[in-house]
This record gives structure tokens, sequence and C-alpha cells, in this order.
């Protein structure tokens, strides 16, 4: 009986343990998946407005920080606002995009492009191309301009439904002060993960290299976000607004006041 009883006890305990085990191992899927749809990826709930569901910048786990640009400080994006300096646009007859340097550059030295990099930020359930750790075949997330659920597929036909969009263009950047970076701040400019975000290509397209004052997301959840991050990417490269586009950026902000800067540990 004392044989049968001391078995009994070590099953039971066994059985604790693995269903310890058990729940110990869901918890961490659980936080994992928490981590994956907030701070991670773009998150599938609305608004986008603070915490959770600000649209993600850098990733430690692949991306490696770029040197440069200014620290951009945490505070209400509407003060950052304040500070910059307000002018004309220069004259745009001579811009060309290669005064930005080589397109989607390896910036970081990772030993992956640069609009890899952000698909790969950007999407979820990410597919690699066979034999690549870098090439990113396909994916899917909740558009941010259009609030759409958006698949990419990698192809000639289909690539471009997915483009990586500048959210300070680069032609609105050289009539706004880059002209007087150097050639190496604007190639760092045009590959900063602060001023990229995987969109969706025909909003982009219309887009073009509209500031605030021309062009806004369709997705109103996003505007707060977006605006507040075209603040902090001219307050990281010190380049100007025009009125017009600080009366847009101000008419935004003020249905959102707290909303901060955008920035990242970097």
């Amino acid at each position: 009986m004392s044989t049968t009883w001391s078995a009994y006890k070590r099953a039971r305990r066994r059985s604790r343990q693995a269903w310890a085990i058990l729940g110990l191992a869901a918890a961490t899927v659980v936080a994992g998946l928490s981590w994956y749809f907030t701070s991670g990826q773009f998150s599938a709930a609305e608004p986008w407005v603070g915490g959770p569901s600000e649209a993600p910048v850098f990733n430690a786990g692949w991306m490696k920080p770029l040197r440069g640009a200014a620290v951009v400080a945490p505070e209400k994006a509407v003060d950052a606002l304040e500070r910059l300096p307000v002018k004309g646009r220069a004259p745009k007859s001579d811009y060309d995009r290669s005064a930005f340097g080589q397109a989607w550059a390896d910036a970081d030295r990772n030993g992956c492009d640069t609009r890899n990099d952000i698909l790969r930020r950007d999407l979820v359930a990410v597919v690699f191309t066979e034999g690549s750790t870098c090439k990113v075949s396909g994916g899917n997330f909740q558009e941010p301009y259009t609030g759409a659920q958006v698949v990419f597929q990698r192809g000639q036909n289909t690539s471009s439904a997915v483009q990586i969009d500048h959210v300070v263009a680069l032609a609105d950047a050289w009539q706004k002060g880059a002209q007087q970076l150097t050639l190496q701040q604007r190639q760092m400019f045009a590959n900063d993960p602060l001023n990229l975000i995987a969109a969706d290509g025909p909003a982009n397209v219309k887009k073009g290299a509209g500031d605030a004052a021309t062009w806004l997301p369709a997705n109103k959840n996003f505007r707060c976000h977006y605006v507040a991050r075209q603040v902090s990417v001219k307050a990281a490269y010190q380049l100007w607004i025009t009125q017009a586009e600080k009366d847009a950026m101000k008419k935004v902000l003020v249905s959102c006041p707290e909303q901060q800067t955008i920035y990242s540990a970097r």
C-alpha cells in the first residue's frame, strides 16, 4: 500500500510540474504575441494614437543605429513644432535624386538594404526568399495611410503595391534645408528608419513630394503620428517648414495635444 501511495504522489507531483511548465510556456507565448502586435508591428487596433499603436521605428534585433542626425528629444510634438524655423521654399529646379546618394543603401551596414529592413520591420508574418535572411518575399500588415489590410508579395507586377515612403519627401527636404547638408547626411536622411514607413503604393504615389499642407493620410487615425513623425524628422535634420505647412500641422495636432515626438533608442 505504501509503495502504491508513493507512486501516486510521484505521479501527482510530475503532473503538477508538467502543468506548471505548460502554464509558463503559454504565458511566454502570450507575452511574445503581445509584444509582436504592439511594440514590434503596426497595431491591428484603432486608433493610431500613442502607446502600443505607435508605428515602429527601430528594432535592435537586426537594425544597427545610424549616427549623425540630431537626437530627437521626447516631448510634445506641438512644442517641437514651434521651434522649427519657418521660411519659404528654396528652388526645386536643381533637385536630383542622386543628391541623396544610393537608393536603399545598406546604411547601417547590417548586411541588408534599407528597403528590406523596413519591410521586415513593418510587415507581419514575414517570409524571406529562399536562401536569404534579408530579402523579404511576402507578408501583410494594416497599412497606416489607408487603414486597410494589405498583402505584400514580391514580384515584377506585385512589389509596387507596397512602397517604402519617405515621411518627409526627398524633394520637399531639398527645398527646405537639405541642400545645406553634406552628401553623407543626405544619404542618411534617405535611409533613416525614422523617416521611412511601408505604405500603400497608390497612396504613396498620390502623396508625391507633398508636405502636410498638400497631403495627409486618408486614415485620420494615423494623422497625429504622421505629423509628429514629420516634425521629428525635420528637427533631427535641421530642416525648416513653410507657414502653410505649420498651419496644417497645428490643425492636426490640436486634436491630440499630448502626441509625443517620434523617437527611439538608437
